[in-house]
């Protein structure tokens, strides 16, 4: 029994666990990187300790530091959440030979169904349907090039010690034996970071089949139960980006065989606490084991949903030692629930991670809205860390009206200060193949590269010069800008991505402002403003819109579309670089873990040349244009921002 927990990890999943465990009357501790000091799960807990920096490495991932914060705080009990230490078998191990109840399975459990090998190994031994592959202990590159080569394309190359699409590589053909080895070494490299183990299986892969997911949970007096399944189809890169539950089209029956094998691999090891058994669902019903995640899923909000359950609850209380809340007859499923998550990255920008300030961020509230995040007022996001920032969980009494109130809540969400995939969101969940449902793992990687950024048009540069100016009038005062009698115009200029906008404002105390932007006019009235949030009326259209500036930049987000803009009223005319195209800067906060050219070297186009990782993922970038490296900016193993130039690359003559 404990009356005190800590909660060995940061975000909203820390925010999570903090409020089911107060309402548990339990004692809740935070801990926390100097990346996180402000951070709201900090703010929520009883108490909170300093583990580190703000790398994961010297502060949530040090187990020494964790166990010693438990002590010190008087936690006999620690909640992993889900990623860092969450499916570590030695800070189990840990936890136990210090005398801390770890909210989780045994280390045993996690060694035998944690490790993607291992689980395969005992799933295959007990009867589970597995995909042909290779799980062995031998990971030299020629023994996965001749098991690849066995097994035959496409193939995927997954991390044995993780998940969350980290470590992962797909192969289509596997006779390339160059471009496996760098496929297999990129994977490895990546899931060493990650995970701390590089150890790779390898898998065929079926190109038709869904990814679903079942919710278990064991207690310790030997009972087992399975809480439904969750389609996680829709991803991106290997990873999740929208997740619900039901599954749309699997039958009573289905289910049941799903749920029935994944408790049989549960009731094999002794398993304790909340897991997921993850299967590859084919057209014909047909199901094959994937994994087991030893752990609380990001998506088991859609789970809650739609079976009125806290899981956070029943792992507190499995912990505790109590037997499981309720046995497999009295569990229910009513509605559906669909979940999306808000990342801090540029969609269509390579899927970039941004970092840094949010000056503003707002999502709606309305009817079966849920959204859990670990965010303040003005947070700053860190580069350390994996880019989500929010879920937004939607409920209904049918898939439709979850995914309409989904969409009606993204549409009307924002975020100032960086780029989000809000968008890319909003066109994942309006996609005609989403919407039907037709789902399997490649839809999105089919469909989403035909999607665009909706991009700033003429009427939006139009409001942000109104907004910069109204703001620029009331800093002066009622004897500033607006004294005259007479019209007065300002020019004013300003960069949006790529484009430049030349607007003229026309304006006379107490009457809309006049703009005009090449031969179209528009005419806006301020009618409140608070800094952050307007009312305006634009040609006689009502709108709210936000905007928030620092200097002579900004963001803005006004009728669905968000953007920064810069203001070059001031500025000088720049010249134009001629040969930035054959530059490389970096587009993230990250490390330049690998360069694969050297000056002098002569690349081809699309040949990769170096690689950053960012947010725990590895981000490949090719050349774009042919010729010689003429300038390299950053050696590997260097930290970059954004801008910082790593390779500068002479276009091959004419």
């Amino acid at each position: 029994m404990f009356d005190t927990v800590l909660i060995a990890n940061r975000g909203e999943i820390a925010c999570r666990v903090i409020r089911t465990a107060q309402a548990m009357g339990l004692r809740t501790v935070a801990v926390y990187s100097d990346a996180d000091r402000d951070a709201r799960h900090v703010q929520l807990a009883d108490t909170a300790l300093r583990l580190g920096a703000g790398p994961a490495r010297d502060s949530y991932l040090d187990i020494a530091r964790v166990i010693d914060a438990c002590k010190r705080s008087g936690a006999g009990a620690v909640h992993p959440g889900y990623g860092f230490l969450s499916e570590n078998a030695d800070f189990a191990r840990a936890c136990r030979e210090a005398g801390i109840v770890f909210v989780g399975p045994s280390p045993e459990a996690i060694d035998a169904l944690g490790h993607k090998a291992a689980a395969k190994q005992r799933a295959q031994a007990i009867g589970v349907p597995c995909l042909p592959g290779y799980a062995g202990k031998a990971q030299d590159n020629a023994t996965l090039l001749k098991e690849a080569q066995r097994i035959g394309a496409p193939l995927m190359i997954k991390a044995s010690a993780g998940g969350g699409g980290r470590g992962m590589r797909r192969c289509d053909d596997t006779g390339d034996t160059a471009t496996l080895e760098q496929l297999i070494e990129s994977a490895r490299v990546e899931a060493l970071a990650s995970f701390g183990n590089g150890d790779l299986l390898l898998e065929r892969l079926v190109e038709e089949a869904r990814h679903v997911e079942v919710q278990v949970f064991g207690d310790s007096h030997g009972g087992a139960v399975h809480l439904g399944e969750r389609d996680c189809s829709t991803q991106r890169r290997n990873q999740k980006i929208l997740e619900e539950a039901p599954a749309p089209g699997v039958s009573a029956a289905l289910r049941t065989r799903m749920g029935d094998a994944a408790v049989k691999l549960v009731r094999e090891v002794g398993y304790v606490g909340a897991g997921t058994v993850e299967f590859l669902l084919t057209p014909d019903g047909e199901f094959h084991f994937l994994e087991m995640n030893t752990r609380l899923q990001v998506e088991h909000p859609v789970t809650e949903a739609i079976t009125g359950l806290d899981l956070v609850e029943w792992q507190l209380r499995i912990a505790r030692g109590e037997p499981l809340p309720l046995p497999q007859s009295d569990i229910r499923w009513q509605g559906h629930a669909i979940e999306a998550r808000l990342c801090a990255e540029d969609a269509f920008n390579g899927f970039a991670p941004q970092a840094g300030r949010i000056d503003f961020w707002r999502v709606p509230a309305g009817e079966g809205i849920r959204v859990d995040h670990g965010m303040v007022a003005q947070p700053d996001i860190p580069p350390y860390y994996d880019s989500m920032v929010a879920k937004v969980i939607a409920y209904g009494a049918d898939r439709e009206q979850a995914r309409s109130r989904l969409l009606r809540t993204l549409a009307g969400s924002c975020v100032l200060g960086l780029t989000t995939n809000r968008d890319y969101l909003l066109q994942a969940l309006a996609a005609p193949a989403f919407a039907a449902p037709q789902l399997a793992t490649r839809w999105l990687g089919e469909a989403s590269p035909a999607w665009q950024a909706r991009v700033p048009d003429a009427r939006w540069a139009a409001i942000a010069a109104v907004l910069r100016l109204h703001r620029r009038a009331q800093a002066f005062g009622p004897l500033g800008l607006w004294s005259s009698a007479g019209v007065r115009g300002t020019p004013v200029r300003l960069q949006v991505g790529d484009e430049v906008f030349d607007l003229r404002l026309a304006y006379r105390r107490g009457e809309p402002i006049e703009v005009s932007v090449g031969d179209t006019r528009y005419a806006i009235e301020v009618q409140h403003d608070d800094g952050l949030e307007a009312q305006l009326v634009v040609d006689g259209l009502h709108l709210r819109v936000h905007d928030a500036a620092r200097g002579d930049t900004g963001w803005l987000d006004a009728g669905g579309t968000c953007a920064a803009w810069t203001d070059l009223s001031q500025a000088p005319p720049q010249r134009e670089d001629e040969g930035a195209h054959g530059l490389i800067t970096s587009r993230m906060h990250g490390q330049l873990v690998r360069l694969n050219v050297a000056a002098g070297q002569r690349v081809s186009k699309g040949e990769f040349v170096l690689a950053i990782e960012a947010m725990k993922m590895e981000h490949r970038i090719e050349a774009p244009i042919a010729g010689t490296v003429v300038e390299i900016g950053a050696e590997a193993g260097t930290q970059v921002s954004p801008g910082r130039l790593l390779l500068r690359i002479e276009a091959d003559a004419a």
